[in-house]
C-alpha cells in the first residue's frame, strides 16, 4: 500500500532534529509538504502563520512546553479546534494515550515511528474519517 498525498502541509513539532529529519524524508516521499518547529511555542507561531496546515505531528517529550501543554494551547484557539494533532511519544507508558487524548490530541503514535502506520493514521484524520 503506497499512500500518496497531494502536497498537504504537515507541521512537525519535535526538539530532536534527527526525528524531524527522518519524518520529513518519509512524508516528502509521500507527497506531503513539511513545516517544522523545535518547541511548542514555535509550533504555535508556525501554525498562526500557516493556517493551511492539515495535520500536526506533536512530540510529547520536549523541554519548556511539552506536547500536552502545546496541544492544549492549540485547542484553545478556535481556528484550530478541528485540526488533527497526532501525539508522538517514545516513552509509551500506561495512561500516556489517555493523557494525550485528554490534552486534545486526535490520536497517538509511539516512537520509534513505523512510517506505514503513521501515514495510515494521518490519512484517516486528513480525510476526516
Amino acid at each position: 500500500m503506497r499512500l500518496q498525498f497531494g502536497g498537504e502541509k504537515v507541521l512537525i513539532v519535535d526538539d530532536d532534529i534527527r526525528n524531524v529529519f527522518a519524518l520529513t524524508s518519509v512524508l516528502e516521499q509521500h507527497g506531503l509538504s513539511v513545516l517544522y518547529a523545535e518547541n511548542g511555542r514555535e509550533g504555535i507561531e508556525v501554525l498562526e502563520q500557516h493556517d493551511d496546515v492539515t495535520v500536526v505531528l506533536m512530540d510529547i517529550m520536549m523541554p519548556e512546553m511539552d506536547g500536552y501543554a502545546t496541544t492544549t494551547a492549540i485547542r484553545r484557539m478556535p481556528q484550530f479546534a478541528g485540526l488533527p494533532i497526532i501525539a508522538l511519544t517514545a516513552k509509551a507508558m500506561k495512561g500516556d494515550r489517555e493523557k494525550a487524548i485528554d490534552s486534545g490530541a486526535s490520536d497517538y503514535v509511539t516512537k520509534p515511528v513505523d512510517p506505514d502506520h503513521l501515514l495510515s493514521v494521518m490519512e484517516q484524520w486528513m480525510r476526516g474519517e
